[in-house]
């Protein structure tokens, strides 16, 4: 059998010093998630962080920079993930748009407040550190070279 990890993107958002997070059901409880989700067949990793927001918070995503690209092996599920993380702002959110199935809402929260709260994975606060930290990179550094394509 080959091994795969899942590849997923996650979007960090701050605005007016809080940060975009959705609260989700998962098999463990509610947890605090970035936008996040995996990359779909056929899609870039900038086109799947965009549709991943969008999807679970109404708004509308302009990814700007590469924060870092995080690798973790989740021991209870025997599951490894490989997540691109983008930083970017929003643009407008449609409040009537039905957000995924699981996902409880969208929340703007303080640093030190999410930092309380029960995490999806250690990776979303990593993100944010790494974020407050400068770490920034361009889009550029990701070559997709899909059929028509080449960018991340």
């Amino acid at each position: 059998m080959i091994w795969k990890p899942h590849v997923t993107v996650a979007a960090v958002i701050e605005r007016d010093g809080k940060f975009l997070l959705v609260e989700e059901k998962t098999d463990e409880g509610i947890r605090y998630n970035q936008p996040a989700g995996h990359l779909e067949q056929g899609e870039s990793l900038i086109e799947a962080v965009v549709r991943e927001t969008l999807e679970e918070t109404a708004y509308d995503f302009e990814p700007e920079s590469l924060i870092g690209v995080y690798h973790w092996k989740n021991e209870t599920r025997d599951a490894t993930y490989l997540r691109f993380a983008f930083c970017g702002h929003v643009n407008g959110c449609n409040p009537e748009r039905p957000l995924d199935d699981g996902i409880i809402a969208a929340r703007w929260l303080e640093f030190e407040e999410l930092r309380t709260l029960e995490l999806r994975s250690p990776m979303v606060l990593r993100c944010i550190e790494d974020w407050r930290a400068g770490k920034r990179y361009s889009p550029e550094i990701l070559t997709c070279l899909s059929a028509g394509r080449a960018s991340g």
